[in-house]
């Protein structure tokens, strides 16, 4: 019996009426419900452009693909991208996929966001650009992480899919680089079943996504754009013109709908995982053996990161035992230290000093589940099985 866990539905009648919406009226494919979706978000992000895509993977893969194809400072094969040791592997994917060159940097041990540190001295005349992920709710120090860009032309980008509603010096987290990515997967701050976003204030690379999203074509492009000039007025001779090697990344027109109506609740359920955040911290701190990851800026709290201290009473495999014999689902700190995977192999990449922290995390941390809703009940539960020890 699973008593506290990891994700839940946040869908209600409201989505379900959505979708019957959708399905009443035949036409499922990216339509008027993602244009109102994709305006919504950008506007709630404060962004100028939003284009969605079909996950947060895919919103990756997209902004890096975007990165290539622009007219001036794009990313070309060989160049050299700073990334966290720590995230997930639809990160990193993409900028293998594009030939890039990848720098890993430590983490630092409390925020298990970037190592400012090592940042700063990881960041050379080869640097084209930094990828800031900001980790399970939390925001980077983007003040910081500015200053050590400096004016070198550094393209900082952003993958904020684990931070939906994080802020950080009163600007949400994702808008802070050039672009930065979402995700609406079913465990994250809000569900579209699957579905991801991209958002940027420049109108060219908002252009060449939305012709990379479907197959480079310029169906979906203005008349007047910044990929291919003017289009012809003729509808026919545009439907078939491919500019850009794209791909189809198009969300379902159901994924729009129900984004609309879950971003109405998004303020309210953000609320709530802050409220719960409190409470967990309370009870963790009876437990000094357990290392909470420490809030930058203010976030989102996505779920909660946990790291075991050298003195603890047990390890964290028979750690995670207990909390699953307790009905408490948990999860390794996102993909660990993921320069030890072997897929690297492929990779072209080069490690920055050493990665101590990302190696702790992936030895000793583990994160459980937040919600939308009131987590009394869990908590007490978790409380229970953590005194037991």
């Amino acid at each position: 019996m699973i008593n506290y866990p990891l994700a839940t539905s946040s869908w209600d009648r409201e989505e379900l009426d959505a979708m019957q919406e959708v399905i009443s009226s035949g036409m499922f494919t990216m339509g008027t419900k993602v244009a109102e979706f994709e305006k919504r978000f950008a506007q709630y992000v404060g962004a100028k452009y939003c284009v969605m895509v079909n996950s947060g993977s895919s919103a990756n893969l997209l902004m890096i693909a975007a990165m290539r194809y622009r007219k001036e400072a794009s990313l070309q094969p060989g160049d050299e991208i700073i990334v966290p040791a720590v995230s997930w592997s639809t990160t990193y994917f993409p900028l293998y996929q594009y030939g890039l060159h990848l720098k890993f940097v430590d983490i630092d041990r409390d925020s298990l966001n970037y190592n400012l540190d090592q940042l700063a001295t990881a960041v050379s005349d080869k640097t084209k650009a930094i990828m800031a992920v900001n980790l399970l709710g939390n925001p980077n120090n983007f003040r910081k992480i500015i200053e050590i860009i400096g004016n070198r032309g550094i393209v900082l980008l952003e993958d904020n899919c684990e931070s939906m509603g994080a802020e950080f010096g009163a600007r949400q987290a994702g808008t802070h680089g050039l672009m930065g990515t979402f995700s609406a997967f079913f465990s994250h701050h809000i569900s579209t079943m699957e579905g991801g976003m991209v958002v940027t204030d420049d109108e060219e690379l908002h252009h060449i996504m939305l012709a990379l999203r479907a197959h480079g074509w310029t169906r979906n492009l203005p008349k007047h754009n910044l990929v291919c000039g003017t289009k012809s007025d003729d509808a026919f001779v545009e439907s078939f013109r491919f500019v850009l090697p794209g791909y189809n990344l198009r969300p379902l027109e159901l994924s729009g709908a129900i984004g609309i109506a879950q971003l109405k609740k998004l303020p309210a359920m953000l609320a709530a995982r802050r409220n719960n955040a409190v409470e967990f911290a309370a009870v963790i701190s009876r437990y000094p053996w357990l290392r909470l990851q420490q809030e930058i800026g203010s976030s989102s709290w996505f779920g909660f990161g946990l790291v075991i201290d050298g003195d603890a009473p047990l390890s964290r495999s028979k750690l995670v035992h207990r909390l699953t014999k307790a009905g408490i689902e948990s999860r390794p700190i996102v993909a660990g230290n993921f320069a030890k995977n072997e897929v690297l192999k492929w990779f072209d990449y080069s490690i920055h000093e050493k990665l101590v922290n990302a190696d702790d995390v992936d030895r000793n941390g583990l994160f459980i589940g937040n919600h939308h809703f009131d987590l009394k009940n869990e908590l007490s539960i978790l409380d229970a099985a953590l005194s037991a020890i």
